[in-house]
């Protein structure tokens, strides 16, 4: 029986403590998502640096995964676009189901490798992508389909999941990634702490990725897109920040660049236009440090 499957012994009996008690034995129980995380720190910094290669050549980033583990990756996938100003294509989440299953389960979908094979064919995966599979029990059929299927056209596979390597992927797994989070409170659900593993981890994966390509200065997320209200006012704070000038300035070069704090900066600190702002920081790479006093912050 797997790990994730297997009975807790801490809460044995839950349905009979206290509302305080569950709580108590939720905390313990989470620090050990974390720890088992903390453990693989390796092996996500080994594959950052797969997708960090994967982007700089040109190469997309999909998810692939069932039930919560496809519910993780879409919303990851979704906030890359308004948290860094990348182009949607570049990380993407696929669920068994479709769309339709990030709000109700799909029932059966999950069973049948040959759709997950199918849903990397229809995106036209290529050797410069990267495919994550993501399984709690490292063995949902649908994500082993689109992992073999990935592998078949020599794209980078990544398998997430809370169990030991499966021994019979190694031959179209490239890397793995295991952190083991041991039984879950309430038996089989592993939207608990298998859950909390999976959205740590692929918070570091694309956050770790877009950091190594200059979309953050310091720890400002200078490539956020002001496209609503509250980030038009984070924007404006970050310009404030690096470039020390007042909220009216800052707001008006915002304007200028189109909502773009990056290039708002440079127009600022350099004093030019935002068009050659663009031109500039397309010479540097898109990284900001360079292009500022390293006494900057």
């Amino acid at each position: 029986m797997k790990k994730t499957e297997q009975r807790n012994p801490k809460s044995i009996d839950i349905d009979l403590k206290s509302t305080s008690e569950i709580v108590r034995v939720f905390h313990e129980e989470d620090r050990k998502a974390i720890a088992a995380v903390e453990a693989e720190s390796d092996a996500i910094a080994h594959a950052i640096d797969l997708c960090v290669a994967a982007f700089q050549s040109g190469g997309r980033l999909f998810y692939v995964g069932a039930g919560t583990s496809g519910r993780l990756g879409v919303l990851d996938a979704s906030e890359c676009p308004p948290t860094f100003s990348t182009p949607p294509e570049m990380v993407q989440g696929i669920i068994a189901g479709g769309d339709v299953a990030l709000r109700r389960s799909v029932e059966g979908e999950e069973d049948k490798p040959e759709r997950g094979a199918q849903a990397i064919r229809e995106r036209q995966l290529t050797p410069q992508d990267i495919l994550v599979g993501i399984a709690s029990s490292g063995r949902t059929p649908y994500v082993i389909g689109a992992l073999k299927e990935a592998h078949t056209i020599g794209a980078t596979t990544i398998f997430l999941c809370c169990v030991p390597a499966p021994a019979h992927l190694k031959e179209c797994v490239t890397h793995f990634i295991t952190p083991i989070v041991g039984p879950e409170i309430i038996t089989g659900s592993t939207r608990l702490k298998a859950g909390t593993a999976t959205k740590l981890v692929l918070n570091m994966l694309t956050t770790a990725a877009m950091i190594k390509l200059g979309k953050v200065y310091n720890n400002l997320m200078v490539d956020v897109h002001a496209s609503n209200t509250k980030l038009v006012a984070r924007s404006i704070r970050i310009v404030q920040t690096v470039t020390g000038v007042d909220a009216a300035t800052a707001e008006a070069a915002l304007t200028q660049a189109e909502g773009r704090a990056k290039v708002a900066i440079v127009m600022l600190t350099q004093r030019i236009d935002a068009t050659d702002a663009v031109a500039l920081l397309e010479e540097h790479g898109g990284f900001l440090r360079s292009l500022l006093p390293p006494d900057n912050l």
